[in-house]
């Protein structure tokens, strides 16, 4: 129990701070739009890379360290787009409105589709080359000294996720009076365009 509690607070250290994972989740959340399929991809890619990384796949890394440049290089300018999408929502807002039996969102803007959400929630995540310095290097390298309850620490940080994004995704709507404003829409996205932003330029910089 201890090595899970261990891991559940490690791994909640590595996800609470502000990224772009969050931002996409909290967003989707504040729009009620496919939060299920949000929360779960980005859950499972989280048990993935930390069950990867208890198992040792972190030194693939380190044998392949062109594979970090190459997803360096793919995850800014993914970020990057992303950044331009947010910040053209900003500068051209639709307006906003509550709906009677929807949360707070943007009033004309169509759903987007669940395969259209659930490809962007993965390309955030798989396509972000911090996800796999902090699950498979880090993580892993911490679990590792835990001894025979690497495994027990491993559980602790996937639930650590599935709580963390369950709350993100669904505790999104207690926001939901503050974006019954137009601009609080228009100011999500610019911090969400200034984000992604800085993330992209920290990934170039960090080759």
């Amino acid at each position: 129990m201890l090595h899970a509690l261990a891991g559940l607070g490690f791994g909640l250290s590595l996800i609470v701070a502000i990224g772009a994972q969050n931002m996409f989740v909290l967003r989707q959340g504040l729009r009620r739009e496919h939060v299920g399929v949000v929360v779960a991809a980005c859950t499972l890619s989280d048990v993935v890379l930390i069950g990867a990384g208890v198992a040792g796949a972190g030194a693939l890394l380190g044998a392949v360290p062109w594979l970090v440049t190459v997803m360096r290089w793919g995850g800014a300018a993914f970020l990057l787009v992303y950044a331009g999408l947010a910040a053209r929502r900003a500068l051209r807002p639709t307006g906003a409105s509550l709906q009677p039996d929807h949360a707070a969102r943007p009033s004309g803007a169509g759903r987007a589709g669940a395969g259209t959400v659930l490809g962007t929630a993965l390309a955030i995540t798989w396509l972000n080359p911090h996800v796999y310095l902090d699950t498979l290097v880090l993580l892993g390298s911490v679990a590792g000294g835990h001894g025979e309850g690497r495994w027990w620490f491993a559980a602790g940080a996937m639930v650590g996720s599935l709580v963390w994004f369950t709350a993100l995704g669904y505790g999104a709507r207690l926001l939901r009076p503050v974006f019954a404003r137009p601009g609080a829409w228009r100011v999500l996205d610019a911090v969400i365009a200034v984000v992604m932003v800085a993330l992209a330029v920290g990934l170039l910089l960090a080759g």
